[in-house]
């Protein structure tokens, strides 16, 4: 079964950058890699997916233009380099692996979580 680490997180100044890692142990990601975020008080939320095949990806609207994903074969690893960010983007940010897309909320597995806050 695989397992999900993130790391990279912390604290930032609204328009400050930061790239968070979600790097799979015990077998290789599914095929898709999704990154959620989870607020205090609000629900989950989608934030990005990459298939860990082909590189192709989505973004919700929110941090479009702003939010980058992307894979590393060789580092077992799929990274969310966040640009721009604001005061909203604060959140515990979470990866999962499906082998479906993200629209069919089902995973194999989840990350432990790494907080990001972002401050005015």
């Amino acid at each position: 079964q695989v397992q999900l680490v993130e790391s990279g997180g912390g604290l930032v100044q609204a328009g400050g950058s930061l790239r968070l890692s979600c790097e799979a142990s015990g077998r290789t990601f599914s095929n898709y890699v999704d990154w959620f975020r989870q607020a205090p008080g609000k629900e989950r939320e989608f934030v990005a997916s990459i298939s860990w095949s082909d590189g192709s990806t989505y973004y919700t609207s929110s941090v479009k233009g702003r939010f980058t994903i992307s894979r590393d074969g060789a580092k077992n690893t799929v990274y969310l380099q966040m640009n721009s960010l604001i005061p909203e983007d604060t959140a515990v940010y979470y990866c999962a692996t499906s082998s479906r897309a993200f629209w069919y909320n089902q995973y194999d597995a989840w990350g432990q979580g790494t907080q990001v806050t972002v401050s005015s």
